[in-house]
């Protein structure tokens, strides 16, 4: 459906992640991945939405006067939002551990910013997921790490692996998004065009 609406339309989507480009495959679109290195480095004085806005319009941004008339860039960003701080992807193993731990019986936000580029437009939806896990046990920690390496995901899990299925226990809001994209968003914005 739409991607008869899009055939006008060179979707790009600026994304390595492999759950971003599955989803875009999920949602039958016809779009190429185009990546260029970012550094991902926001104001110190941004908070939760601030950031993720920031960050995809920050890459959206580094594709300035690439674009033909066209061409719709799609980039994005996920943080997890707790205690008042953004969790991106951890350093290391050790920081992996302290980031789960502080997750650990208590709630967080999950948010991810979408940034729409055309030569002539530039608009960012966001999305707000509330994720409540269970207590982890230093065990349960430690075996995710060993197994899953999660060392490329935002606040250090992804909820679709086995750390989600145990120590999840209440979701409010966008699964898709928890995995970092709020397709249900993208897909209506894109259809509204």
């Amino acid at each position: 459906m739409l991607k008869n609406k899009l055939q006008q339309y060179n979707i790009i989507l600026a994304s390595g992640s492999p759950r971003r480009q599955q989803f875009f495959k999920d949602l039958d679109l016809d779009f190429e991945i185009r990546l260029k290195d970012t550094e991902e480095i926001y104001p110190s004085e941004l908070k939760a939405i601030e950031i993720t806005n920031f960050l995809a319009a920050l890459k959206a941004n580094a594709f300035e006067g690439e674009l033909q008339t066209n061409d719709i860039l799609i980039t994005s960003d996920t943080i997890v939002w707790h205690n008042n701080k953004a969790l991106g992807k951890p350093k290391d193993k050790q920081d992996a551990f302290e980031i789960l731990k502080s997750l650990s019986n208590t709630t967080h936000d999950v948010i991810t910013s979408v940034c729409f580029k055309t030569i002539s437009k530039t608009t960012l939806i966001h999305e707000i997921t509330k994720v409540t896990f269970n207590e982890l046990s230093d065990e349960a920690i430690y075996y995710y790490l060993e197994n899953y390496k999660p060392y490329d995901k935002a606040g250090a899990y992804g909820i679709q692996e086995w750390i989600g299925f145990i120590g999840v226990s209440k979701i409010e809001g966008s699964y898709a998004n928890v995995m970092g994209m709020p397709t249900d968003k993208v897909y209506d914005y894109l259809l509204n065009l």
